[in-house]
């Protein structure tokens, strides 16, 4: 069984930064791509950010993040990280780390995806 764990989730001050870490654990797991995404209360849930392996290895970065946050992956321990810089109170939310087995070019739709975490809070105060 495929588990994904968040960490680094917590409080910060509006211009502070922010850790997150996503390990993969459990089964014969190999994913096409994987991805952050955020949700504030009354609110679907976002693409943030995404490691795209299908077609050669590269990011994307939604445009309301770009500049400040930054995804990477430790293949050695198994681990995406999210670097989030310069936070905002707009950030707020649950981030959740998400699995996608299946290829595609888009890897920002929640829908698409297998295999979730069970999410870490980032709240941000001014």
């Amino acid at each position: 069984q495929v588990q994904l764990v968040e960490s680094g989730g917590g409080l910060v001050q509006a211009g502070g930064s922010l850790r997150l870490s996503c390990a993969a654990s459990g089964g014969t797991f190999r994913s096409a791509a994987m991805g952050w995404f955020r949700q504030a209360p009354g609110k679907g849930r976002e693409f943030v950010a995404g490691l795209n392996w299908s077609g050669g290895y590269h990011t994307d970065v939604s445009d309301s993040v770009k500049g400040r946050f930054t995804i990477s992956f430790d293949n050695a321990r198994n681990t995406v990280y999210l670097q989030m810089n310069n936070l905002e109170p707009e950030d707020t939310a649950v981030y959740y780390c998400g699995a996608k087995v299946c290829p595609s070019p888009v890897i920002s739709r929640p829908q698409e995806y297998d295999y979730w975490g069970p999410g870490a809070q980032v709240t941000v105060w001014q």
